[in-house]
C-alpha cells in the first residue's frame, strides 16, 4: 500500500512538533535556559536544613528569578549548610537585613530560596552572609507532628455520655 504524500508530510510534522515540544520541555525543567546571563555578585545565607535544594536552584525576589544557588557546602564546626548564591548585577539593592527561606515550587515541585527583602538602607555586597534564614519545612516532619500532636481528640472518660433510660418503660 502506498500512503499518500498529505499524509506523508502531516506525518512527518506531527513528529517534528513533538520532538521539538519535548527539546522545549527539556530546556525549561532542567535550567539549561537558566545559564548565568552575565556579571553577577555572591551572597551566603546559613540553613539548619537544605531539603532537597540542588545548586543551579532559583533565587527569587516576590516570585522574580534574580539568580541562582552557586554551591551548598556542610559546615562541619557548626553542622550547618552554607549556601552561595550568584545574584544578577542589575539586583544590587537588596537590604542587607532581608531574609532567605527554602521553599518548594506547587506541591511537589522543586526547592529555591525565596529573599524576603528588609527595610535598612545599606545593601548587601559582594560576599556578604545573611543573618536571617528559615529552613526548608519537612513534610514528614510536618505529619509526625500532626499524627503525634494534632490528630482528633478522643472523647475521655470524663466526657462519656449518661446511660439513657430504657424508651420501652420495662425494667
Amino acid at each position: 500500500m502506498n500512503a499518500r504524500p498529505s499524509y506523508a508530510i502531516g506525518t512527518g510534522l506531527f513528529i517534528l512538533l513533538g520532538f521539538a515540544a519535548l527539546a522545549y520541555l527539556a530546556t525549561q525543567t532542567t535550567s539549561v535556559v537558566s545559564v548565568h546571563r552575565g556579571a553577577a555578585y555572591t551572597i551566603k545565607a546559613r540553613f539548619q536544613n537544605i531539603g532537597q535544594l540542588k545548586e543551579r536552584a532559583p533565587v527569587k525576589i516576590a516570585g522574580v528569578r534574580i539568580g541562582d544557588v552557586q554551591s551548598i557546602q556542610l559546615e562541619p564546626q557548626r553542622m550547618d549548610a552554607l549556601v552561595t548564591m550568584s545574584i544578577d548585577k542589575q539586583y544590587n539593592d537588596i537590604p542587607e537585613d532581608s531574609s532567605a527561606a527554602i521553599f518548594t515550587s506547587g506541591l511537589l515541585g522543586d526547592q529555591y530560596v525565596g529573599i524576603e527583602p528588609g527595610g535598612s538602607p545599606d545593601f548587601l555586597k559582594n560576599g556578604d552572609e545573611m543573618v536571617l534564614t528559615q529552613s526548608a519545612m519537612s513534610i514528614e516532619n510536618l505529619i509526625g507532628k500532626f499524627l503525634v500532636n494534632g490528630g482528633p481528640k478522643s472523647s475521655s472518660p470524663d466526657s462519656a455520655p449518661a446511660a439513657s433510660a430504657p424508651a420501652s418503660g420495662k425494667p
